[in-house]
């Protein structure tokens, strides 16, 4: 019989201490897979609104994230300049203010204002009506429509806030054109876009041209270095950050706390596997020393024994790892509904998402952790003093 149908045959006879195992190694493994996912999680799925929103490339006046430095002041030249480019399919400017809008004395409500110009697509998805294209439109989200009860065709009042110090700016009558699902949005937060003039207009003249970002999209064909060379060119004074660098920047400003306690969590999951499976393994030894050491005086080598002890190490993670999957998948769920109530994350945004390269590393743990497990059993029966061992047991 091969090792493997041995060790088979060696937890059979044990079915207790053989299903303690596996749902152990299941559990930890579980843990250990979700771990994995939300090592990196958060970012993956970052860059999928970036890369779904249809923009490849961000433009700034610093290195600082969008709405976190100082604006541009000419925001409208450099959408012509670069809108000029031949690797540029669309480009957008975007600012971000905040505003008061109010249906009546009563029905009001404070929300994430911006103002959109440029030419091309938009990063949100239209579900009702038509996009603001008039210097008095607006576009809200579904919080704001279902809050104050709009529908395209409502007048609105909006009152700007486009400083960080107290303002008191006139107020101004809009026209809702429609409603839309913005990337970014969580589920209570009203949001609202209207034109770059527009919000221009509302915050002072001296404001008009300024914006946070500018979005680039690259035409088909062109790769983002290439666009990214080209925009640089054409705004020399101007910061150009791609998706990627975009999401380095989101990852250093606080975001690798996640794969931090992803590590310590992993550390913690795969000690207790170890000494879990290593004390299920040397009790199995132990009981079966008498066994181990007949079956050497019948002709079975130092090295079968040994490959006997690390098949069933094989397979009690080998069972356990295949369960932590499914279960795994299930912890995810729950965990993400639970971390996504927090105030202020994104619909959109997920905290555990599958990798291919996790699973892979999940994997790979496994096997590191069965071989871990092993080593004091197999240096248990690689020193077995047979004749010793047989005598104790016939005197026994």
């Amino acid at each position: 019989m091969n090792p493997l149908g041995f060790a088979w045959r060696s937890l059979v006879r044990q079915p207790a201490r053989a299903s303690l195992g596996i749902l152990g190694v299941a559990a930890v493994g579980a843990l250990l897979f979700d771990m994995l996912l939300l090592s990196n999680g958060l970012l993956v799925s970052m860059r999928d609104i970036f890369d779904r929103a249809g923009f490849d490339l961000r433009v700034t006046a610093t290195e600082a994230l969008p709405g976190q430095g100082p604006r541009m002041q000419d925001a409208t030249a450099a959408v012509d300049a670069i809108a000029r480019l031949s690797n540029v399919r669309s480009v957008i400017a975007m600012r971000f203010a905040e505003a008061l809008i109010e249906t009546t004395a009563t029905s009001r409500v404070r929300v994430s204002f911006q103002g959109v110009g440029g030419v091309g697509a938009r990063p949100w998805d239209l579900v009702q009506g038509r996009e603001a294209q008039g210097t008095r439109e607006l576009l809200v989200n579904r919080d704001t429509a279902e809050r104050l009860r709009l529908a395209p065709g409502s007048r609105v009042q909006v009152r700007a806030s486009c400083s960080e110090e107290p303002e008191s700016l006139p107020p101004a009558m809009f026209t809702v054109t429609g409603v839309a699902d913005f990337p970014f949005d969580t589920s209570s937060s009203p949001t609202a876009v209207t034109t770059l003039e527009a919000l221009g207009e509302l915050c002072g003249l001296d404001a008009a041209g300024q914006a946070d970002v500018i979005m680039v999209a690259s035409r088909e064909g062109a790769t983002m270095a290439a666009t990214a060379a080209q925009v640089s060119a054409a705004v020399p004074t101007l910061q150009v950050l791609t998706n990627e660098e975009m999401v380095g920047r989101i990852e250093s400003g606080g975001f690798s706390y996640f794969r931090q306690i992803s590590t310590v969590l992993t550390t913690v999951t795969l000690s207790f596997a170890v000494l879990l499976i290593t004390v299920l393994l040397t009790v199995s030894v132990n009981q079966r020393l008498g066994e181990i050491a007949a079956l050497r005086a019948l002709g079975f080598t130092r090295g079968r024994v040994v490959a006997d002890v690390l098949c069933e190490s094989a397979l009690i993670v080998g069972g356990g790892g295949l369960l932590s999957l499914p279960l795994g998948g299930l912890l995810a769920v729950g965990l993400d509904g639970i971390l996504k109530n927090i105030p202020g994350i994104p619909e959109d945004v997920h905290f555990f998402v599958y990798q291919s390269r996790a699973l892979g590393v999940h994997a790979g743990l496994l096997v590191a952790t069965a071989l871990a497990a092993a080593l004091y059993p197999v240096r248990i029966v690689a020193r077995l003093p047979i004749a010793a061992t047989l005598r104790n047991e016939i005197v026994g």
